[in-house]
């Protein structure tokens, strides 16, 4: 039951950033999901609707690097991923969504990441 309150909970946060965050052609949506075991983070255009590319701790190349999927070392590896391909699909500047959740940790972690690699957030 309290799992259910607190999935509740974080779609209605989710739903109250996403008002105020929302991605264009020239500085698309970094979004970041995190579960237990793996991160996630997409690069998304809200004008076309669609995915422009995604890394997470899933992926093969950057999963080799790794020794364990859950924690704030591997979220960093994910950011620096993502930030490297924005740059490299032409894109410097994304606006960050946490998607609900705390801006600590691993999805602090992502946004170190990314802005490391180059990418302005």
């Amino acid at each position: 039951m309290l799992g259910n309150e607190r999935h509740r909970a974080r779609k209605l946060r989710q739903a109250r950033v996403r008002i105020k965050v929302r991605g264009d052609a020239g500085r698309p949506r970094l979004c970041v999901f995190r579960s237990e075991k793996h991160i996630y983070a997409q690069v998304i255009s809200d004008e076309t609707g669609e995915t422009l590319l995604a890394a997470s701790t899933m992926s093969p190349d950057i999963r080799s690097r790794l020794q364990k999927t859950a924690g704030v070392t591997a979220a960093k590896v994910v950011g620096e991923e993502i930030g490297r391909r924005c740059l490299e699909r032409g894109i410097t500047a994304a606006v960050f969504d946490r998607n609900g959740f705390l801006y600590h940790g691993r999805v602090r972690a992502v946004a170190d990441g990314a802005r490391e690699a180059g990418l302005k957030l």
